[in-house]
């Protein structure tokens, strides 16, 4: 074939997203892809019931009733809101005007897919440094900074490691970068920690840092594919002048509206997930199975060895659980797990115990 993509871009590696299924198996639990077990808010649900009378008609280009929303409820000037397809079409704006061939993206050994697929995708060069048993060091970021470095990426807490670090250290890395430089933190589980502000206070003052959220997790609206970003008005513009003009359909657009003024119900599923989580944690340090604290709505399952992630997961699957492997994260011996219901959380539990029992 003549027809040819541009230089780099079939280096990408696909990007893996969570199993849903196993042959053979009927009652599935599907814990790979970090989704609320309890879904989205019925506010939320009766909102998308409610559009399905319009869908003749085009969205809002410019998404102002969601962004006031954003603004009423986290305190923030709406014109400094952007909304996109997921926090993950924000990262792939933020690449596509701040990074091209020549620059660098910084991020951290075990951060996001998307930091590396989207900067690459730009024709940018992906940088990705070490962290500090699973915890972002800044002491690293900083010294993997260059002068082509554009963007650096931190999710904080992190995925899939589920560990943050303090504010402390967030505004030591934003004071470290160079003037050209834009701090990126990637808030896609900031509603799973109690009074986290995702670093809002951090980018007061500042015209080199951005925020992006997500209503995929906690808002549990992943299969409508919401996200927002949050920064200086003159990046908000830049940004705004690569995005789709339709990029958000009717319903996406009604049901976030919804979902995140439903706060009440925010709260309730923020409250389910710390229970269970702590819980399960608990069960499976019991068992030689330890994971770092986690600040979001999974853990990461430390196993003895990379053969026994891979024997554990097999495990997990022929009883009908499905968890995540996290080699491609360079985390070969661990599993992500989601945090789901009561139920999910006790079925996890018990088949880590029997496969443990095994030997």
């Amino acid at each position: 074939m003549t027809i040819t993509p541009q230089q780099g871009i079939m280096e990408i590696a696909l990007y893996q997203g969570g199993a849903a299924s196993v042959e053979g198996v009927a009652d599935v639990v599907k814990l790979s892809s970090n989704e609320n077990p309890f879904g989205p808010s019925p506010r939320a649900s009766d909102a998308v019931r409610q559009s399905a009378g319009s869908l003749h008609l085009y969205p809002s280009t410019q998404h102002e009733r969601l962004r006031e929303a954003i603004g009423e409820v986290h305190g923030l000037d709406p014109q400094r809101v952007i909304c996109g397809v997921g926090s993950d079409e924000i990262i792939s704006f933020l690449c596509y005007a701040y990074a091209g061939p020549g620059d660098e993206v910084l991020h951290t050994e075990h951060g996001f897919g998307m930091y590396k697929i989207s900067a690459r995708a730009a024709g940018a060069t992906h940088v990705e440094v070490r962290e500090n048993n699973r915890v972002t060091d800044v002491d690293a970021l900083l010294e993997g900074v260059t002068e082509r470095t554009r963007l650096v990426f931190i999710a904080n807490p992190n995925n899939p490691t589920g560990t943050m670090i303090d504010e402390t250290e967030v505004t030591r890395l934003a004071d470290g970068l160079p003037e050209n430089c834009m701090l990126v933190l990637d808030g896609a589980y900031a509603e799973y920690v109690e009074g986290f502000d995702a670093g809002l206070s951090i980018m007061e003052g500042r015209d080199n840092v951005f925020m992006t959220r997500t209503f995929s997790k906690i808002y549990g609206l992943g299969g409508l594919r919401i996200g927002w970003g949050y920064g200086p008005k003159e990046i908000i513009d830049t940004l705004n002048r690569i995005r789709g003009p339709f990029n958000l359909s009717a319903p996406a657009l009604a049901a976030a509206h919804a979902a995140v003024r439903d706060t009440g119900y925010t709260e309730r599923c923020r409250l389910e997930n710390a229970k269970w989580r702590s819980w399960l944690a608990a069960e499976l340090g019991k068992l030689g199975v330890p994971s770092d604290p986690s600040e979001c709505n999974f853990i990461l399952a430390r196993m003895a060895s990379p053969e026994e992630a891979i024997a554990c997961d097999a495990y997990l699957k022929s009883k009908g659980l499905i968890v995540r492997m996290v080699a491609g994260y360079n985390l070969p011996e661990c599993l992500r797990i989601t945090i789901g219901d009561e139920q999910a959380c006790r079925r996890v539990a018990q088949a880590v115990k029997e496969f443990k029992g095994r030997g």
